[in-house]
């Protein structure tokens, strides 16, 4: 879990001014009045992951729970188009240079369009809150596990090339690699794992400003927990 400040704090930033200037007696009166901040409620909706950050209990590992999701998004989107079928042994499609694997340039594009709105949401809601790194930003998260899973599963193990259907129970990443339950816990497990522990250079990039603060060492807990997913997978798993 990311070194998240947070909350007791009202949800309201001007509501809690409005409530120190009542505390400071009649005095204050003559104050000048302070300016109140609109909230970006969007901006909130996106870094909260729809809400999941506002849940009272570990709201990381909830918004965790989103990359999963976003990692079998391509295929179960070809499925439901009806391009492919549920159990179809999905081969062939990227093995040609002309023929771009459509599953692996969707996790791209999910990726990026995720980390690129994660940075700007995240920016605004910390901004709007006061905080450097608010405990209800979960988007850091989702984008992180994303990362695990994509990377994890989509880089080939080489030397022990299997029919790409084997263990496909949850999907397919890309054309040429499936996911599976095994695959998911413990690219869940290991993401979880480096967000916590933060190993360099994840804590140093926390220093970063605004959302690029709250994003980048998820990113790097992600990229940690994709290398021992792959190892995993190159053991055998």
């Amino acid at each position: 879990m990311s070194a998240k400040t947070d909350p007791a704090a009202s949800d309201d930033p001007a509501a809690s001014n409005a409530a120190a200037s009542e505390s400071c007696g009649p005095e204050s009166s003559s104050a000048p009045a302070t300016r109140t901040q609109r909230k970006p409620r969007f901006a909130i909706f996106i870094a909260s992951a729809a809400g999941l950050g506002y849940l009272p209990k570990a709201p990381g590992t909830w918004g965790s729970l989103v990359g999963p999701l976003l990692a079998v998004l391509p295929w179960w989107t070809l499925v439901a188009l009806g391009v492919v079928s549920e159990n179809e042994h999905f081969v062939g499609i990227g093995r040609h240079a002309n023929t771009p694997d459509p599953l692996l340039q969707g996790q791209m594009w999910i990726w990026l369009t995720v980390a690129a709105i994660g940075v700007w949401a995240a920016s605004r809601a910390a901004d709007y809150w006061s905080q450097k790194d608010p405990q209800r930003v979960v988007i850091d998260e989702v984008s992180g596990q994303h990362l695990a899973l994509f990377l994890g599963c989509a880089l080939p193990v080489w030397w022990k090339p299997q029919p790409p259907w084997i263990n496909a129970d949850l999907g397919f990443v890309t054309s040429l690699t499936a996911l599976n339950w095994k695959y998911l816990l413990l690219g869940f497990i290991l993401f979880r794992v480096f967000d916590i522990w933060k190993p360099f250079p994840a804590r140093q990039a926390e220093s970063l400003p605004g959302g690029w603060g709250i994003m980048a060492d998820d990113w790097i807990a992600g990229i940690y927990a994709a290398i021992g997913l792959w190892l995993a997978r190159a053991a055998g798993l």
